[in-house]
């Protein structure tokens, strides 16, 4: 339990003009602020089991790490970390707040996930996960298996009720339910050719309705009983604000299927992937024809000292299903499921946490709204996105990321000309490497400096500097 335990101390300072610019503050785990000036201090210890515990069965992972930030939206001390993960051979039992990596994307290059990001700050949760590719079948190498099941609660209530203007709906500790599946076909050593697909699947559900329709005093409890934690698995039965007696789909239900095809060359590879989204059932298969969709290309060059690697994506998700939507009737028999309505919902405050989108965060945070709500006010867009990253040197890397999205509001508030925004990051950290100041040794130290910018009608014009200096070492070998 004491082997290979690391700490890690953070500072972050960022200064803007207007507000502060989207890549300055998208894809952090949650850990930002659109505020013009902002910044915390955090400390954190972790210990990774997977590094000294290899030989046994049974190991043990947390992390604990907490910060103090100053001008952001949530309150001033906050945990950022907080889970143990108890590993048998190649299951784990993870509970806790974790930040987790996206599936079948690169982290530091891509837009994001549209189900599981990296954007949003992580949700408590219990879980029972394959964290890594398993073979399933000794002889079959070239066939491998993850994914995870869990359930969990989200514990921003008391601050969404404060940020929303008097009035507004929202619910009050609502549970969570995720899943995912991925599947592995091909062994890039054997074979450069490697297919992967999987599904990525959310839930969010029970709690208590207030304010539902923006009625105040209109409240009414969701119930936290077997039947909802049954029907969050498969998405069935409905909510209380469908009416009618008929069901859709009970809580807030939505998920990815993600498709990725690679090829490895001699120092090269090359990968494609599609990330396609839906909400409740109606795009979860082919009924309606999957027209949105997040598409990308990542290209890792042969090693050299100026472009590591390169990532391009398009998203188009402006169809949603289409324009129309109508709940079956006795008198009209039909179901239209169109009007998705992307990363909102009736009663739920859509698929976000702490005002930050979960998933992809070109759904811009309704954290940049100034009207007091958290509706997700452009859902229908199409967007470019390029992302560049090198390593001059062993001590300094880099990374360049450019963005253009075109937006037309909502279905039920559509804008009345598209707004357009360009957002552009350039970053570059340094990691000295055995450096001594005097007596003051430097390994361990990193410092990173951003610049960014946007400009535009849908975030506005923004431009900010972002200066982050980081510690780490090993409390315990």
């Amino acid at each position: 339990m004491r082997e290979n335990v690391t700490y890690e101390l953070e500072g972050q300072f960022t200064g803007a003009i207007h507000a502060n610019p989207f890549w300055l503050q998208a894809n952090k785990h949650g850990m930002s602020s659109t505020k013009n000036i902002n910044g915390f201090v955090s400390a954190g210890i972790f210990r990774d089991a997977e590094k000294v515990d290899s030989g046994y069965n049974w190991s043990i992972s947390y992390g604990l790490q907490a910060a103090i930030a100053g001008n952001y939206s949530f309150f001033p001390i906050k945990l950022r970390q907080a889970y143990m993960d108890i590993n048998y051979k190649t299951m784990r039992i993870s509970i806790g707040s974790k930040e987790r990596p996206m599936e079948m994307k690169n982290n530091r290059l891509s837009t994001g996930s549209q189900t599981f990001g990296i954007n949003a700050r992580p949700i408590f949760q219990a879980r029972i996960e394959l964290p890594h590719y398993w073979q399933p079948f000794r002889n079959l190498n070239w066939l491998a298996i993850k994914g995870h099941f869990g359930y969990g609660i989200m514990v921003d209530t008391w601050w969404q009720k404060n940020y929303l203007d008097n009035g507004k709906h929202y619910v009050s500790w609502p549970l969570y339910h995720s899943k995912a599946g991925y599947l592995r076909i091909g062994n890039e050593e054997r074979f450069p050719l490697v297919f992967e697909g999987g599904l990525e699947w959310a839930t969010t559900f029970g709690g208590k309705a207030h304010n539902v329709s923006d009625i105040p005093g209109y409240n009414y409890s969701i119930g936290y009983g077997p039947k909802q934690w049954l029907r969050a698995i498969y998405g069935g039965g409905s909510d209380k604000s469908d009416g009618n007696g008929y069901s859709n789909a009970a809580g807030n239900t939505l998920g990815s299927w993600l498709f990725s095809l690679s090829y490895k060359g001699k120092g090269w590879k090359v990968r494609g992937y599609y990330d396609h989204f839906f909400e409740d059932q109606s795009q979860l298969f082919l009924e309606y024809g999957w027209k949105d969709g997040l598409y990308g290309f990542e290209f890792t060059l042969p090693k050299n000292r100026f472009v590591k690697s390169i990532v391009y994506e398009y998203i188009y998700t402006k169809d949603q299903s289409g324009p129309v939507y109508h709940d079956h009737t006795a008198e009209i028999p039909d179901q239209i499921s169109g009007i998705d309505n992307y990363y909102n919902h009736s009663s739920y405050q859509g698929w976000q946490y702490w005002g930050q989108p979960i998933g992809n965060p070109l759904y811009y945070t309704a954290l940049y709204n100034d009207d007091g709500t958290l509706a997700i006010k452009g859902n229908r867009f199409t967007g470019h996105h390029i992302g560049i990253e090198g390593e001059p040197t062993k001590e300094i890397d880099y990374r360049v990321l450019y963005t253009h999205t075109k937006n037309y509001g909502r279905y039920d508030a559509p804008y009345t000309d598209p707004k357009y925004n360009n957002s552009l990051l350039c970053e570059i950290n340094y990691k000295p490497e055995h450096l001594k100041i005097g007596k003051f040794n430097l390994d361990g130290w990193s410092a990173g400096i951003g610049i960014a910018y946007d400009h535009g009608k849908q975030i506005g014009n923004n431009t900010g500097v972002q200066i982050t200096v980081k510690k780490t070492g090993w409390l315990y070998r």
